[in-house]
């Protein structure tokens, strides 16, 4: 028989680990097309378009959203030393009462079931804002929800982007407005601690930075031409209302074909 040594055994088993790396079983581009299985597996056809995992996981995350950050606003609004705070809660109250209001119409159509109370680890950072008093208080108001919000976003532009459902595509672009308008309002308390949102999003990560490189102190980066349309065009559209600094979050009722609302 061969004799195999200890370093091919070590090669192959590289080269299986690498393997492994590369093609994940939830990759959409894979070669064996194992992506797309799983994905259409867990698909379910309805009259407005396939509702996929990830479209249900959203429709359960803005449900979730509103279950703790409701109370939260609240909170703000009677405990809060500075106006600053009490501002974003009332925007938490107003954006969540909207927004839930769609969530629980887009659920009853699609037949998605939703939670009602918070998870976990909800519930853990309504416990920590209720056992902090003044500076504290305010710290962690701003900071755990400022964080809850930065992470749901990209969450809501990677459903709205691959989507093919209609009414989960309203209600994406519907959160991410409020989502937008919430951690706008957030930051104009001057409280976020961008430091620690940074350091916690790189945290365990390995991979070198990538982008542009450096600017060189003391040297002036050169001016960028405009970008702009040529010859002679007629427009109509003009950039989104509203003063700098501030979210336009105003929309339509959504059809309430359930009766949910009644």
């Amino acid at each position: 028989m061969p004799r195999i040594n200890g370093t091919a055994i070590f090669i192959t088993s590289l080269v299986a680990t690498l393997g492994a790396v590369a093609f994940p079983m939830w990759q959409y581009a894979d070669r064996m097309g194992t992506g797309q299985a799983n994905v259409a597996a867990s698909t379910v056809n309805t009259q407005w378009g396939p509702l996929t995992a990830a479209d249900r996981d959203l429709i359960v995350r803005v449900r979730l959203a509103g279950l703790w950050e409701l109370p939260a606003g609240q909170q703000a609004i009677e405990r809060a030393p500075s106006q600053a705070i009490k501002d974003a809660g009332d925007h938490l109250i107003v954006g969540h009462t909207d927004l839930d209001k769609r969530v629980r119409i887009v659920a009853a159509q699609l037949g998605v079931a939703l939670p009602n109370v918070p998870n976990e680890q909800q519930q853990g950072w309504l416990q920590e804002m209720s056992a902090a008093q003044g500076a504290e208080y305010e710290y962690k108001f701003v900071n755990l929800l400022r964080s809850a919000h930065g992470k749901i976003f990209p969450a809501i532009g990677a459903v709205r982007n691959t989507t093919r459902n209609t009414l989960v595509r309203q209600l994406a672009s519907d959160a991410n407005q409020t989502v937008l308008d919430h951690i706008t309002i957030l930051e104009k308390t001057g409280k976020v601690d961008f430091d620690a949102i940074a350091n916690e999003a790189v945290a365990g990560t390995t991979a070198s930075p990538t982008g542009p490189p450096a600017p060189v102190p003391g040297q002036v980066a050169p001016s960028a031409p405009a970008a702009e349309a040529s010859g002679e065009i007629d427009t109509t559209s003009r950039p989104s209302p509203g003063a700098p600094g501030t979210v336009n979050t105003g929309r339509p009722d959504p059809v309430d074909t359930a009766g949910v609302l009644q």
